[in-house]
């Protein structure tokens, strides 16, 4: 079960709400910021944006990839790790808009952690240390610490195996 917080809503669909859960000044400039990073080459400064106009938390030497797009209007909801690898064009979501309903959840990348290209990672999941996202999977549930997942839906492939003596 994903770690989100469900917020009721009455009337139109929670979407057509959405500024009434979040300033649209808010979004805005994470989307100017989001829009800059996405395109930046330069690993650092991206790391950088991210952390100081968006207030992610982003580990030492991790590198979110070209085209990596954050949630636009919670993404300091997101939490990554030191020297992961996130792959091209994944998304990586702290909110859901449905129909009678908003979530919010944290997402929380461990260390070295890589995550394939063309990922979708959705809110309130966790993502352990070592763990390996194949490219393409929609990580919809934790995937435990140096396991790999893959596919659609998300299966563990791999479990961790104890180091053999």
């Amino acid at each position: 079960m994903r770690r989100t917080t469900k917020y009721p809503v009455r009337g139109a669909n929670s979407l057509w709400q959405l500024y009434r859960t979040v300033s649209f000044w808010k979004v805005l400039k994470n989307v100017i910021i989001i829009q800059i990073g996405r395109y930046t080459p330069f690993l650092p400064l991206k790391r950088w944006l991210y952390r100081t106009f968006l207030g992610m938390n982003i580990g030492e030497q991790t590198a979110l990839a070209f085209m990596v797009m954050p949630d636009i209007l919670f993404p300091e909801k997101i939490h990554i790790g030191r020297n992961c690898v996130i792959g091209y064009n994944t998304t990586i979501l702290a909110h859901e808009y449905l129909v009678d309903e908003y979530r919010l959840g944290d997402v929380v990348i461990g260390d070295e952690v890589m995550i394939g290209a063309n990922s979708t990672i959705l809110p309130g999941v966790v993502i352990g240390d070592r763990a390996v996202v194949a490219a393409g999977t929609v990580v919809h549930q934790d995937v435990p610490p140096g396991a790999m997942a893959a596919g659609c839906p998300m299966r563990i492939v791999r479990r961790n195996e104890p180091p053999s003596d």
